[in-house]
């Protein structure tokens, strides 16, 4: 897959944005699993060394988009990342009109998802985060799936947009076993929506001979398979899209397995 890398760059003196996926558990004030954050480091030590000027931005949790919410700030990241980098992390609450960033420093921007339009990939939302760098570079995987402003839109608008060291690394590790797999070639799909995977899970229908769905939104498979799942985390719209997903895996002859013994929610 050729892609524009972020190691390709001459990043000397240019405003990097960078899209990492911070979103991490946070418990009265304070990170509690910083793994996400460990992993984005790399990226950032090579943009700061580079001679850029660092601008990093991420979505934490799901707050009412529009508006600020003290329980969603990004401060408990930024001082996870103080103590990581062992350097400065401002944090900038508001950021779309322009920071000023020196070389070397790093600024953490404030919830991409406190932005009117930021779900909805707004082109206005969008340029205004282009205009505020010379490279744009997106290195959360997790959250590439989703086409929205800080994700999708910004690349359109971006002077430069690359893939940084993580997506790169994911994006690696996934082509050798979709361009030629080993078979049988099982995928291994988690997390509580259906709704946001539903077109990597059919996606996934046309190459894989087995499809594993675990985490939450197996539930909603489960419910599609007639069972009940009393108060169980699940998407009762996406039933039916569940159920179209197993019908078309058993045509394809993809085997989703269900689970024999489960626990069902109260609550």
């Amino acid at each position: 897959m050729k892609v524009l890398k972020m190691v390709d760059l001459d990043l000397a003196d240019q405003c990097v944005l960078i899209r990492a996926d911070l979103n991490v558990p946070v418990t009265d004030g304070r990170v509690t699993s910083d793994a996400r954050l460990r992993a984005s480091l790399p990226t950032i030590e090579q943009a700061l060394k580079a001679g850029a000027r660092v601008m990093l931005m991420s979505h934490l949790g799901r707050p009412e988009e529009g508006r600020f919410d003290a329980k969603y700030s990004l401060q408990p990241v930024a001082q996870r990342l103080r103590e990581l980098l062992g350097r400065e992390v401002r944090l900038v609450k508001d950021w779309l009109d322009g920071v000023d960033v020196n070389s070397g420093e790093l600024v953490l921007c404030e919830n991409v998802r406190f932005n009117p339009g930021e779900a909805d990939d707004d082109a206005g939302l969008a340029r205004r985060m282009a205009a505020l760098c010379d490279v744009f570079v997106m290195d959360a995987f997790g959250t590439a799936h989703r086409a929205q402003a800080s994700t999708h839109g910004v690349a359109r608008f971006a002077p430069k947009a690359c893939a940084g060291p993580l997506l790169v690394a994911e994006l690696e590790a996934l082509a050798a076993p979709l361009v030629k797999p080993a078979r049988p070639l099982i995928a291994i799909v988690g997390g509580a929506k259906v709704s946001t995977k539903l077109m990597v899970l059919e996606s996934l229908l046309e190459k894989v001979d087995q499809l594993i769905v675990g985490g939450g939104m197996l539930n909603t498979f489960i419910a599609a398979a007639g069972y009940e799942i009393g108060n169980s985390l699940h998407e009762p719209d996406l039933v039916e899209a569940a159920r179209r997903l197993s019908v078309a895996a058993s045509a394809r002859d993809v085997a989703i397995p269900l689970p024999v013994d489960v626990v069902c929610g109260k609550e």
